[in-house]
């Protein structure tokens, strides 16, 4: 059970951050698999860390931990958190960086708050269970003093039960959706990868009826037609990417760059 644990921080690669967390986890389970999924999370962006993570998690080995290390609350009063779903467990901080995860079990929005009240499929736990930290514990540093020892013991079998107190409300953000009025869709940009293909909110499912002849406006700029592939044109290009979302791409250039688009931009489909 959990051979495998995935690592998702804003740490990045010239520190040894990551490092002392593998080595607490090693140290407690050696035989287990560490994956990296992302260090180069923008410092301190939750959104982010949230998406990356929910276009990688399903593709791991029933009963991976997950962790996520975005914690710009760390050493205060916000909760560790263990999230155990039917295939996985999710370890971080109770910040939201675990909201897409949360909205694919369905859990029901708290009115007038930022918490989400916990579906059937889905259990919580505050980590109240000091014992089972690296000892001293770190006010700065809540990656290798309490979450890679908690995956560590979740990877070797032990329950989430045994880790903390059990909860039903969990922190989590709005993410947004795309709307479709008459027949216009209007989404936004939910993140920017590492070649510049700007990814949307905008699904390949809201697009099933429209089939290629599509306009996708960016900016000033519209694009006619769906591509299929990123090379189809050396101008500006609109497809699916892997993730099933609509994607703004150049061909060998960065769409980011081209546009000056950012995070939350928005994009329309003219149907």
């Amino acid at each position: 059970m959990g051979s495998f644990i995935t690592l998702t921080t804003d740490f990045g690669v010239t520190d040894g951050y990551v490092a002392a967390m593998k080595g607490v986890i090693y140290s407690l389970n050696p035989e287990v698999t560490i994956v990296d999924i992302n260090h180069h999370i923008q410092p301190q962006n939750i959104r982010e860390a949230a998406f990356v993570l929910s276009t990688v998690y399903s593709y791991f080995p029933i009963y991976a931990v997950h962790v996520v290390v975005v914690d710009p609350g760390v050493g205060t009063d916000r909760r560790p958190l263990i999230l155990k779903t039917p295939r996985a467990h999710f370890v971080g901080p109770d910040n939201g960086v675990f909201s897409y995860i949360l909205e694919a079990y369905s859990c029901e929005p708290q009115p007038e708050s930022q918490r989400v009240r916990l579906g059937p499929e889905i259990k919580g736990y505050a980590i109240t269970r000091s014992e089972y930290w690296h000892q001293p514990v770190s006010r700065t540093f809540h990656g290798r003093d309490i979450f890679a020892p908690v995956a560590a013991r979740l990877s070797s079998g032990l329950l989430a039960s045994s880790l903390g107190d059990s909860i039903d409300t969990v922190t989590a953000f709005t993410i947004p959706h795309s709307v479709r009025q008459n027949n216009t869709i209007t989404g936004q940009i939910l993140h920017i990868d590492h070649f510049g293909n700007l990814i949307t909110n905008i699904k390949e499912e809201n697009l099933s009826s429209a089939g290629q002849s599509v306009t996708i406006v960016i900016k000033e700029y519209s694009i006619e037609g769906m591509a299929q592939t990123y090379s189809d044109t050396e101008g500006p290009a609109a497809l699916f990417g892997s993730s099933g979302y609509l994607e703004i791409s150049i061909s060998n250039g960065s769409a980011a760059a081209f546009f000056h688009s950012q995070i939350g931009d928005e994009i329309r489909v003219l149907l």
